[in-house]
């Protein structure tokens, strides 16, 4: 059963999710859509536990990569405001930058994904490191290239959010989780856009749901844990025929397998890459806001021209973690359906399933959170029949206001 409520031209959003809730009734989703500033889709359902508490309105969940479309839309409201300029070198901003070769580093090199920082492996001894903002920052200050800046794009899996938030946080003075309620959260009244979640705000979260109980050892979840993360590279490496070696570099940190990204100390700390706790409607607003001009309940947090920049494609070379030419824009790659076409439409997906984009020509933004399922590092083929549900509807009305929505 689904909640929340629908407009009936968005009907066959339901229709998809519905059918995508885990038969099981262990695993649960949301999604929101808005079409021309007006929200037309707010369902939820399934449960957000192993021992099926439901999924409610207010449900946090952990959406991994769909974090750093949320960090790079925070740098650009910043850029707006003239603290930061895409094409000034990171050591203008963050001094400590520029050793081992990377003085000349851009902001725009680090939103498109070609500073080449992206080998987190190399970079620290284990992966519980990511909790730990200072120690992760002096990492990337010591951190040679892989490549001449500029040159290339690998996709900074686990580091970019580092390298932008660090940015964020020279620039405002404050850390990024609190940049983002001020810049963001506060201003578009939203209550579900988390990147360290306050103590507070924990009885909301939805935890990943793993298909095996660990025993007393924790064997079982971690095996499941080893097995999860190489289904979803594997899938990605035999889809696009790249190389192993770059991919490990980028995406598989030491000890990632005993990770536990249902503790409270990783959901409590502030990883910008991976660890955002969000409800779709949150996401879904940010991104409508983006999509309507950079404006949305007469709030303007984006210039018309900044979201044209925005939006533009940087490079569309293939990338050398990913191995798929994303057509990365500033800090966000093309969005994937199963059918309509979206040269325009552009967002961030993540590992497990979630993502959040935005198509200005339509006037269209769209988001999910989930809980369980296993993808490729940029959601997976969920999302992408959510979104083409959304992107027909969305068709067939054009610029017509849509009427009052229905419930559900």
């Amino acid at each position: 059963m689904l909640q929340g409520f629908v407009h009936p031209n968005f009907s066959e959003v339901a229709n998809v999710l519905r059918g995508q809730l885990p038969k099981s009734g262990i695993g649960g989703a949301a999604v929101s859509v808005f079409h021309q500033g007006e929200c037309v889709v707010d369902i939820w359902g399934g449960t957000r536990s192993q021992d099926k508490q439901p999924w409610e309105k207010d449900t946090l969940s952990l959406s991994f990569s769909t974090t750093k479309g949320i960090a790079s839309t925070l740098l650009h409201v910043l850029a707006e405001k003239n603290l930061i300029d895409y094409d000034i070198p990171i050591v203008h901003y963050w001094p400590e930058f520029g050793q081992c070769g990377k003085t000349h580093i851009t902001v725009r090199e680090a939103l498109t994904h070609e500073a080449g920082l992206y080998s987190i492996r190399s970079m620290v001894e284990h992966a519980d490191e990511m909790t730990d903002w200072e120690a992760m920052v002096r990492y990337i200050e010591q951190a040679e290239p892989c490549h001449i800046p500029g040159t290339a794009n690998g996709y900074h899996g686990l580091t970019y959010g580092f390298v932008i938030g660090e940015v964020i946080r020279r620039v405002t003075g404050t850390s990024f989780s609190e940049a983002l309620q001020e810049h963001i959260a506060k201003p578009l009244n939203l209550h579900g856009l988390y990147c360290g979640l306050p103590e507070d705000q924990m009885d909301r979260r939805a935890k990943l749901i793993l298909p095996e109980r660990a025993n007393h050892s924790g064997k079982r979840r971690s095996r499941w844990r080893k097995t999860m993360v190489k289904t979803a590279i594997n899938g990605a490496l035999w889809f696009t025929g790249g190389d192993i070696e770059h991919t490990r570099q980028g995406l598989l940190p030491k000890g990632i397998s005993n990770f536990d990204f249902n503790s409270p100390e990783v959901v409590q700390s502030c990883i910008p890459s991976a660890n955002g706790m969000f409800t779709a409607r949150s996401l879904a607003k940010v991104y409508s806001m983006i999509a309507n001009g950079g404006e949305l309940d007469g709030v303007r947090l984006l210039s018309e021209n900044r979201v044209a920049r925005m939006g533009q494609v940087q490079n569309k070379r293939r990338d050398k973690v990913v191995h798929l030419p994303m057509k990365w824009r500033l800090g966000y790659h093309r969005v994937f359906t199963t059918g309509p076409k979206t040269p325009n439409a552009f967002g961030h997906f993540g590992f497990g399933g979630s993502g959040a984009w935005c198509d200005p020509s339509r006037g269209l933004s769209v988001a999910m959170t989930l809980n369980s399922g296993v993808g490729t590092p940029f959601g997976d083929s969920r999302i992408a029949y959510i979104n083409s549900a959304a992107l027909k509807a969305a068709d067939k009305i054009g610029r017509r206001r849509p009427s009052l929505a229905s419930a559900y």
